[in-house]
């Protein structure tokens, strides 16, 4: 019987994958998180299509992956990555309409004093400033920050997954929030000139 079996390496996230029987074992263990950084990436009807191939790919590449080099959960989510990376015209399409679509003032009327459409109208707002400023981050940006927030990957997996060394991960995450703010500030700055 295939199963997973564990190198001797500190980390257990290194699987050797050697038949069915492991690759139902990690569709298991990672399946549904990686559907949720997808749905979050992609939206909910695509997520499912994406989880399908990235373990078909990772099936077929399976003789490729070197457990020393990474651990698992980075190399799956490198190749969603990947496959997301071929719908990024339309992520970006859907930002920037997003922030054309909550561009528009509402005119609250007689009901301005009331909390939830005030609160309404502040989410609608934070939103377009963070449509914004998300269509302004290149590619590769928008992979660490989404492979970090949405993802929960800790940088040394989102390195395995991007194919680049931790410390540039660490650095970019670093420069990559001290940007995202400093858009989020100009977004803000021109909402209130409006």
């Amino acid at each position: 019987m295939a199963r997973i079996s564990e190198p001797r390496a500190p980390s257990a996230d290194r699987p050797v994958l050697d038949g069915p029987a492991s690759f139902a074992q990690l569709f298991d263990t990672y399946a549904r998180p990686l559907r949720g950084y997808l749905a979050g990436r992609v939206g909910e009807h695509v997520a499912d299509d994406l989880v399908a191939e990235t373990f078909l790919i990772a099936w077929r590449k399976r003789a490729v992956y070197d457990p020393a080099l990474a651990p698992i959960r980075g190399w799956l989510y490198g190749i969603a990555t990947n496959l997301v990376r071929t719908h990024v015209r339309q992520e970006i399409r859907g930002l920037r309409a997003t922030a054309r679509a909550h561009g528009r003032r509402e005119h609250i009327g007689d009901l301005g004093h009331d909390a939830l459409v005030a609160d309404r109208v502040d989410a609608q707002r934070r939103m377009r400033q963070l449509a914004g400023a998300l269509t302004e981050l290149t590619e590769q940006e928008r992979d660490v920050l989404l492979l970090t927030s949405w993802a929960g990957l800790e940088p040394v997996e989102v390195a395995a997954a991007l194919g680049l060394p931790a410390s540039t991960v660490r650095s970019r995450l670093h420069r990559l929030r001290q940007r995202l703010q400093a858009l989020l500030t100009q977004h803000s700055q021109e909402d209130s000139d409006e």
